[in-house]
């Protein structure tokens, strides 16, 4: 971004423009994409055009770091392969002994890794009811260096009180860290309600169109901590492909526009599904009827496209619905321009907290009376 975009621009111009130039070489206006693995030294040994490696960066990944950065109007960003590779570079930042306050309702792959891999290497770990700031206090410990917050969390779309959350960790000597993929930087601005770590799955919203996977870790200020999340990025080498980071910058464009259409039929659907007697419940935090609407209304600035419903009965009454839909996809993963729709616990295998009747539904740009049309089908 140059200096015609370094003042504080809305988040639909800072889409478009963070992170991209005009080529200097060509006039391109359209980023070019760097495939090369390595740079050239000149005659001194030295790297003066600012690259050695593709590992260590490259000049792709760096426009889409510059982006994120922007978005979330924080001091720095690692790209990485995948959100869980994302994920896994804070854990690792982390050592031995250290204590780290998770949901006990985050996304599954975290608590997984968490429990199957961080505890192993010596990471003490506390789930908790995030929502309860109660729990969430009465778990920190003198070792607590890290609160892990998703919010809203999947796939019960619960709403964490980020702010507080933060305050907590921040009293305890700890960081906070926010998975804010759900909501992406148009939904919510973690970094102005205290976290110090923002982590994305790219591979959803930010890239839109389901074509790409990668991941981001975005932090407030330049610090130690996120020095190790660069290294562990170089070292471990989890890097996105420079045709995918310009994917994600291609998405992020649309980003602003697409999540106020993803917001707008998401509303449209969890009130239809509120009011169909085959429904048993619905989860969306921008219902009145949600139990933590009013907080999700406070730090959120649209409540993005992620709902669930429970079909009245079990497992095969919910199977059953997924089953009929012609315009839902059954597919895992979220955050595209395609509806998709899964029965969640069948995912998550055993073990998990998701009620068995829960179908998870992405909800897309189609037009919101053919997505409605379609379940009033398939729960006919």
């Amino acid at each position: 971004m140059d200096d015609r975009h370094a003042i504080n621009h809305r988040i639909e111009t800072l889409a478009v423009h963070a992170g991209r130039t005009v080529d200097p070489a060509t006039g391109a206006v359209a980023l070019p994409i760097h495939p090369t693995t390595t740079f050239e030294r000149d005659p001194d040994g030295s790297y003066p055009r600012g690259h050695l490696y593709a590992r260590n960066n490259n000049p792709t990944r760096e426009a889409l770091e510059t982006c994120l950065t922007a978005l979330e109007n924080g001091a720095g960003a690692a790209a990485f392969s995948s959100g869980s590779a994302a994920t896994a570079a804070v854990f690792q930042s982390l050592s031995p002994g250290d204590h780290v306050i998770a949901p006990n309702d985050c996304y599954h792959g975290t608590g997984r890794m968490l429990r199957e891999t961080f505890t192993r290497w010596g990471l003490d770990v506390s789930f908790v009811d995030m929502t309860d700031l109660g729990e969430v206090e009465r778990a920190l410990k003198p070792a607590t260096k890290l609160v892990w917050v998703e919010t809203p969390s999947n796939p019960m779309w619960k709403i964490s009180d980020i702010a507080a959350i933060a305050a907590l960790a921040h009293g305890a000597g700890a960081r906070c860290a926010c998975d804010n993929t759900v909501a992406t930087p148009v939904g919510q601005s973690p970094f102005t309600l205290g976290a110090d770590l923002v982590v994305h799955a790219t591979t959803k919203y930010l890239g839109g169109h389901g074509d790409l996977m990668g991941g981001a870790v975005v932090t407030r200020a330049a610090d130690d901590v996120f020095e190790r999340v660069r290294g562990i990025q170089a070292m471990g080498g989890g890097i996105p492909s420079p045709f995918d980071c310009w994917l994600v910058l291609r998405g992020i464009a649309s980003l602003p526009w697409r999540m106020r259409a993803h917001a707008d039929n998401a509303m449209t659907l969890a009130t239809w599904l509120s009011g169909h007697p085959r429904v048993e419940a619905v989860h969306y935090p921008g219902l009145a009827g949600h139990r933590a609407h009013a907080l999700a209304a406070k730090q959120m600035k649209c409540f993005s496209g992620m709902l669930s419903f429970q079909v009245r009965g079990g497992a095969a009454e919910a199977t059953a619905v997924a089953s009929k839909v012609r315009v839902f996809t059954r597919a895992t993963s979220f955050g595209g321009t395609d509806s998709l729709i899964e029965h969640r616990a069948s995912i998550e295998g055993p073990g998990t907290r998701t009620p068995e009747n829960l179908l998870r539904v992405s909800v897309g740009l189609e037009h919101p009376g053919d997505l409605i049309a379609d379940l009033e089908e398939a729960l006919a």
